[in-house]
């Protein structure tokens, strides 16, 4: 083996362990975020199934309902402010544990997973209309989760988008060239 192959084995290698010590960091935020958000259902007398995964670069984790979302829905609140709240709440649990600041996503009872659908044809809606007129299209304004997506939707459809304005009316402008 000469030592350009052996510099690249040894890079790819040290790819792979970075990419298992993230998954292995996420995990753990997810267990700690778990832990919490259990707390705060027995607190609160609510019935929920805490769920977790790893997506991309951040931890997801939901609370779900075999039987009637209903309850659940008062931790969404009205347009997921509740939900937002709670996020940035498990948030500052996971980094007083770690130390290190949480970009984990919490979903309650399916409504980010919703939020997500909508917002992904609305941005894709806003492309086409942009491709059509030759003119920007102006959102209305969105929170950072709901921006993201609807970016990421608009790139899907060949575009491209930037958001403007200060929080919390910042909006996603999706551009026709």
């Amino acid at each position: 083996m000469t030592e350009g192959t052996t510099s690249a084995a040894l890079n790819g290698s040290d790819a792979a362990a970075d990419a298992d010590t993230l998954v292995t960091r996420l995990e753990q935020e997810g267990e700690i975020a778990a832990d919490y958000l259990e707390g705060l259902l027995d607190i609160a007398d609510l019935d929920g199934d805490i769920d977790m995964d790893v997506e991309g670069d951040r931890a997801l984790v939901s609370i779900v309902s075999e039987g009637n979302d209903r309850t659940l829905q008062r931790l969404v609140g009205q347009d997921g402010e509740v939900l937002e709240a709670l996020q940035e709440l498990t948030r500052l649990a996971v980094h007083r544990e770690t130390g290190e600041r949480s970009r984990l996503m919490l979903d309650i009872a399916g409504f980010r997973a919703r939020k997500r659908a909508e917002l992904a044809e609305l941005g894709a809606k806003a492309a086409e209309q942009a491709k059509q007129t030759g003119e920007p299209v102006k959102l209305r304004p969105m929170t950072p989760f709901e921006r993201k997506v609807v970016h990421d939707a608009v790139a899907a459809a060949g575009l491209r988008s930037e958001s403007e304005g200060e929080e919390p009316q910042r909006c996603v402008v999706v551009l026709a060239s």
